[in-house]
């Protein structure tokens, strides 16, 4: 793919590779995407576990993890993220927001999560995230649609509106049970606090553990009606 596409064939670029790939492995559709968009792609990664960005490494040894350090993770988010550096054949990008948390805090005052929990996303997440992707045409996040209703029509390999880029999503088909499965056979890093209740991780103050029969996004921003960060919808 030439760098002079515009936003409309990159679209059906996109749209056109979703259903042709709908049905294909997940390496498959991480090969595709490395073979497509080369340097211009790049693997996300929240740091819950590792498989897309392993899958994407046995695509594209190198590849660019691109990896959100909010100020609010768990110490076992960095640590796995830190692993993750060290042992796999990839390269970790870090994103810091434009403001740390005190200095957020001296503007915004404290605790903003709880507060107004959109703008704090939104600020440590969503906006870091839009400058970091600005150098790449097509970016990898390991969405599934098992995970939460709000998840549950997401391809394999879609349009991101929002940003004007392809979203990859390699994994969207598989359960809770492929993902375990490739982590045994694999050996892939996981977060420790996957072994501790919590089923999905995110920042440390808006994270809790999941109660038996709830569902994976179930301990994010518990008792709101918040479900996303903002990065997926």
């Amino acid at each position: 793919m030439t760098l002079t596409e515009t936003d409309d064939e990159l679209r059906d670029l996109a749209e056109r590779a979703g259903r042709e790939l709908e049905d294909a492995p997940a390496l498959s559709i991480l090969t595709w995407a490395a073979e497509t968009f080369g340097e211009r792609f790049c693997v996300t990664s929240s740091m819950e576990d590792a498989v897309v960005a392993h899958l994407a490494s046995r695509a594209f040894p190198g590849v660019k993890v691109v990896f959100l350090d909010t100020g609010y993770h768990f110490p076992e988010t960095i640590g796995t993220r830190d692993a993750v550096d060290a042992v796999m054949d990839v390269e970790v990008i870090t994103l810091t927001p434009r403001q740390t948390v005190a200095e957020q805090d001296a503007e915004y005052g404290p605790r903003l999560y709880e507060r107004d929990p959109d703008l704090c996303c939104a600020l440590r997440k969503v906006r870091p995230l839009e400058q970091g992707l600005a150098g790449y045409d097509a970016w990898a996040t390991g969405l599934r649609r098992d995970e939460s209703a709000t998840r549950a029509n997401t391809p394999v390999v879609g349009w991101d509106e929002k940003r004007r880029k392809v979203k990859v999503s390699p994994i969207a088909r598989w359960t809770q049970d492929d993902v375990d499965a490739y982590v045994a056979e694999h050996g892939v890093l996981t977060n420790p606090l996957l072994m501790d209740g919590y089923a999905s991780v995110g920042c440390a103050p808006c994270t809790r553990r999941v109660l038996e029969g709830e569902d994976a996004r179930a301990g994010r921003w518990a008792g709101r009606t918040k479900t996303e960060c903002g990065l997926h919808g």
